[in-house]
């Protein structure tokens, strides 16, 4: 959002704490500096908007200073909605998992399509220079967030995103601190199928029962995407071949061939959001030759199964995943690429639900797919109870149980002492956090570069 105001013209400020990279970086980039701590001096009295963000709340010392001057605020979905969004076409990318990484690739397709769209995702491109663009054609594309908005907006932000054109690709119960139960999820996605146009479209994976079941209440037309051969879709692939360098397959249309692909695409999740994209472009007027080009040119996401190792036989990757769902297929992702490798799966409880014990029993099946498992302490929180938190011993033991390695480190450090001690040539260290996880990356691969 920073960004996309600094391109319209505005001269942005703003104040944060953990920022980390590479949003850190892309800042710095930017020439906006994040102010720490925050102050009540670090708001200019001739503000003309103050955009809070959602992780504020009542007690930071800027937004009283902010409610005590009675400067203008909004929350960041409504100045979206109002200075970015109205007058194109949103295109909204929602669903529980894949929404970062979909979204960047239909940025991506629509850009190399010729068609300039503006752009704003959760993460940073590989093919672009920053995760937002100011384009010049019709079509905005949006990450569709189903968490809060503000403090004082406790509706999801894709509600603000007058949304055209939505994926909604999956839903799961998440956000255990916002969310009571799996109901409470299908009520916000049900609102958002409600509010797309008659003339708008929905486009589904078909292999969520919830999305599904949801999508039957869309007044606009819905098509509807699968991976698997045991599922019906309009949209559908069927796979060739797969390496460490990408995979052979093909996507077909209603039975019928629309293109074949080879391109950096591995696993379940990563065909299903190749899939997703290519119905959108198809829907937008793009050829199937294009789309084809663009889907094999993508570079994909930082932090999403990122290949981090330089000088080093181990291969580290650094990803995102923090969702017992997210972490069972970046597992399987994992295992497709490095078919062959001893796989380790290294993670850091940070998430407020991966925190809290509400996936206890999910998350021993997610990590069962890795050969040696290390789990880091849970991440500080105040905002969780000790009888709510997730317990690692637990966690561990139950993987034992099954026969897989699985150890409780705490620290960052005493991990990588760990994994760089025991990690032989071609294994393959998968470390997740949703964090900067005390930069264990760099030491990581630091510890490991002579061997």
């Amino acid at each position: 959002m920073a960004g996309l105001l600094q391109a319209k013209g505005y001269k942005v400020t703003g104040s944060d704490e953990n920022v980390y990279p590479p949003m850190s970086e892309m800042l710095a980039d930017l020439g906006i500096q994040p102010r720490y701590p925050y102050r009540a001096d670090n708001i200019p009295d001739n503000a003309d908007l103050v955009v809070v963000g959602n992780a504020v709340s009542r007690g930071n010392p800027e937004l009283e200073a902010v409610l005590d001057r009675r400067l203008p605020y909004e929350s960041m979905p409504e100045v979206l909605k109002a200075l970015f969004l109205r007058g194109r076409v949103p295109v909204v990318i929602a669903g529980t998992h894949g929404k970062t990484t979909t979204s960047t690739l239909v940025s991506w397709l629509l850009h190399s399509g010729g068609l300039d769209p503006s752009f704003l995702v959760g993460g940073m491109p590989r093919n672009f220079d920053a995760s937002f663009h100011l384009g010049n054609g019709e079509f905005f594309v949006i990450e569709g967030d189903e968490y809060d908005t503000a403090y004082f907006d406790k509706g999801p932000k894709f509600l603000h995103y007058l949304p055209e054109i939505v994926v909604l690709g999956n839903v799961e119960y998440d956000h255990a601190d916002i969310f009571t139960d799996l109901e409470a999820v299908k009520r916000v996605f049900r609102l958002l199928v409600k509010i797309i146009p008659r003339e708008g479209f929905l486009i589904v994976g078909k292999e969520s029962d919830l999305a599904c079941e949801l999508a039957l209440e869309a007044y606009c037309p819905v098509e509807t995407f699968a991976e698997s051969e045991a599922v019906t879709a309009d949209w559908q692939t069927r796979v060739h071949s797969s390496t460490t360098e990408g995979t052979c397959f093909d996507i077909l249309h209603k039975g019928n061939l629309f293109v074949s692909v080879e391109g950096p695409y591995w696993g379940r999740a990563g065909l299903l959001n190749a899939l997703a994209a290519c119905a959108v472009g198809c829907r937008l007027g793009m050829p199937a030759e294009v789309i084809r080009s663009g889907l094999e040119r993508f570079q994909g996401v930082r932090r999403r199964l990122e290949v981090r190792s330089l000088r080093s036989s181990i291969t580290v990757i650094d990803d995102f995943a923090h969702h017992p769902t997210a972490v069972r297929e970046t597992l399987r992702s994992a295992r497709q690429r490095w078919q062959g490798s001893r796989l380790w799966a290294v993670f850091e409880p940070r998430s407020f639900t991966s925190r809290s014990n509400v996936f206890q029993e999910e998350f021993v099946d997610a990590f069962a797919l890795a050969d040696e498992v290390v789990i880091a302490r849970v991440f500080s929180s105040q905002r969780l109870p000790s009888w709510q938190r997730l317990s690692e011993d637990q966690l561990v033991a139950a993987l034992k149980q099954r026969k897989i390695s699985a150890t409780f480190i705490p620290e960052p450090l005493s991990i990588v002492d760990h994994v760089s001690s025991k990690a032989c040539k071609g294994d393959v260290v998968l470390v997740m956090s949703n964090g900067a996880f005390g930069g264990i990356h760099e030491k990581l691969l630091e510890a490991l570069k002579d061997r």
